[in-house]
């Protein structure tokens, strides 16, 4: 009838609308995905306490512990939101006022001073300076730095130059001139606590500072210097002292070139007033990453300084602060790791695909398992240069001890460089695409993390430092390297599990040594072909061995073990392969060349 018809009509009217309606709403709607939520870094880091638990004394640890619970706290709540409001408001420059008069104000936010004191309220510098806790003082400084780092919003960059800033000026006894500015770099009232810039890299750029140094100092009646020159990369340009290096002028106004002609001053930013002191801010650096962080290029108008080195002693005196530096970058690498670690794990109890969690496919759950072994050998890396810094600090290392501090310092920098940057790239892939979103977070800890095998010297010339430690120390370095590496692995002899680990990681220093000897009788260019690879020999044989050593301990977890096994099955000695296959003979050397330029124009000028 009509009237049944009319019915059907509106029913099938219905049933349509119902299913237009959720197609409409999906034009408004976005993707709804529940992020991963990580609690108290410190509580959730189980490799970190058991290795307090194994290493510190007990009092000692009773102290930390607390400490570091409640730090974790902290970080969460304050430290964490003020990070990510650092990253939405990147500092700023004004040249000129409305008026035309020049400013050279570099405005940061509110939340990147707020870090700034809660830096000094924490002692994340001052921590290492005063000693509560003897030589275990560094490793604690270093541990809360590391649960720091990947949520400060880059601030960790400025704390490492005013560590090492403060270092330096206590290897030189805190002289008179220096003590109020070493009580400001290491105290913990935030309206007293100044940061640091370090001032080394000129227009010619790079790790090479004896041939790119073009800045000169003009001694004064009073004893201080004007400085003149322009400084190409000044990282935390808003600090309020540097270090920096300059050549000093003679009676004719000549300078003295090469690495030999080069000096350290100390300097004030600005004065009482704020006002610059005689320096000019040209622009801010527009970096790929810790954009948090301003970076600026400056010319030094007759800046006043003051020398603190021997003249023409400069980089030398740099070295003690040089290892601080490097090591605040092998901290800001596993921090890197371990953060996204952490967040990739709890994305994978949440995250559900083809019909089952993240958690429950293998082939995920694997990838993020071999992440793990990589950080867990980076942080134990991390953890024995630290107790071998404190040690040196507090006069308590063996000779032994100094020259694996020498040697490891380095290698761990550049390896863990590498590291991060890998791993970050594979956590991002494990959340998909939501990995490439900026509002994620997860993007700005992957370009961050790219600098770090870049600062402080590339992966080439640690490398290159790494065979410099080795001639000054007429091969003392190795030997100490293996006389430690064999001690640590026979104190694991005695857990079945981890025999086979063992014997691949004794193996590796059996290749190891061959390969010196070997390149022993090459000459030197084996040697620099093979730096890189036998730096990352030394890397992985060292943190290989650490991972048995803390697995071999009696209250070792199934992780610790499986863990190190899983660390010892990969090539433990790279530069053993390269030998064999005949990478460090001079005839690479063209072979190299001719790989890299065949088809460019510059070929015929260079073979």
């Amino acid at each position: 009838s009509a009237g049944q018809g009319q019915q059907v009509g509106a029913q099938e009217k219905q049933v349509l609308e119902e299913q237009e309606m959720p197609l409409a709403r999906r034009d408004t709607e976005t993707l709804f995905l529940e992020e991963p939520q990580t609690g108290n870094p410190y509580l959730e880091d189980a490799l970190l306490r058991s290795y307090l638990r194994t290493h510190l004394p007990p009092q000692v640890l009773k102290e930390v512990n607390q400490e570091l619970e409640r730090f974790g706290d902290r970080l969460l709540s304050q430290v964490k939101p003020l990070g990510w409001e650092c990253e939405l408001n990147p500092p700023e420059f004004r040249q000129y006022d409305a008026w035309g008069q020049r400013l050279d104000q570099i405005l940061t936010c509110s939340a990147w001073r707020r870090i700034k004191g809660i830096a000094a309220e924490e002692g994340l510098v001052a921590e290492a300076y005063e000693r509560r806790f003897s030589s275990w003082s560094r490793l604690h400084q270093a541990v809360k730095l590391y649960l720091f780092s990947s949520f400060s919003g880059g601030f960790g960059c400025p704390l490492a130059m005013t560590d090492g800033a403060a270092k330096v000026i206590e290897s030189l006894g805190v002289p008179g001139s220096l003590k109020s500015a070493f009580e400001h770099l290491t105290t913990r009232d935030p309206e007293k606590f100044w940061t640091s810039g370090q001032w080394m890299t000129e227009r010619r750029g790079g790790s090479d500072v004896g041939n790119g140094t073009e800045t000169v100092a003009s001694k004064q009646p009073d004893g201080t210097y004007l400085l003149h020159g322009f400084k190409w990369f000044t990282s935390a340009a808003d600090s309020d002292v540097a270090l920096t290096l300059a050549r000093i002028a003679d009676a004719e106004g000549q300078v003295k070139e090469g690495s030999s002609g080069l000096s350290l001053f100390f300097l004030r930013v600005r004065d009482e007033a704020g006002k610059l002191n005689n320096i000019q801010v040209q622009r801010l650096k527009d970096k790929l990453g810790t954009r948090q962080m301003a970076t600026a290029e400056l010319w030094l108008c007759g800046a006043r300084a003051e020398l603190i080195s021997a003249e023409g002693r400069g980089v030398s005196f740099i070295s003690s602060m040089l290892n601080i530096t490097r090591i605040h970058n092998v901290i800001a690498a596993v921090a890197y790791m371990r953060r996204l670690i952490s967040l990739s794990r709890e994305y994978a109890r949440k995250r559900v695909a083809f019909g089952k969690l993240l958690q429950d496919h293998p082939l995920h759950m694997q990838t993020i398992a071999r992440m793990e072994v990589q950080t867990r050998g980076a942080f134990l890396l991390l953890m024995e240069v630290v107790q071998l810094l404190g040690l040196a600090e507090t006069n308590m290392a063996s000779e032994q001890q100094q020259l694996l501090l020498r040697l490891l310092v380095p290698v761990a920098k550049l390896y863990t460089g590498k590291q991060a940057s890998a791993v970050a790239v594979e956590a991002m892939e494990s959340f998909g695409g939501q990995g490439y979103m900026e509002d994620t977070g997860l993007p700005v800890i992957l370009r961050d993390s790219l600098v770090l095998s870049i600062w402080e010297g590339t992966t080439n010339i640690l490398s290159l430092d790494v065979l410099r430690s080795l001639s000054k120390s007429q091969g003392q370095v190795m030997a100490a390297f293996f006389s430690t590496v064999q001690k640590k692995l026979e104190g694991a002899l005695s857990s079945p599990e981890l025999a086979a680990a063992v014997k691949q990681t004794r193996e590796a220093v059996g290749s190891l040594k061959q390969f010196m000897q070997a390149a022993a009788a090459s000459g030197a260019l084996t040697m620099e072909l093979a730096a890189r690879d036998f730096s990352y020999s030394i890397a992985r044989i060292y943190a290989g061995t650490l991972l048995l050593e803390h697995a071999a301990r009696p209250d070792a977890s199934s992780a610790d073990i499986y863990a190190a096994d899983r660390w010892c099955m990969q090539e433990l000695c790279p530069v053993a392969t390269g030998l064999g296959n005949s990478s460090y003979e001079a005839k690479a050397v063209l072979a190299d060349s001719e790989l890299v330029y065949e088809g460019s124009p510059a070929r015929s000028s260079r073979l």
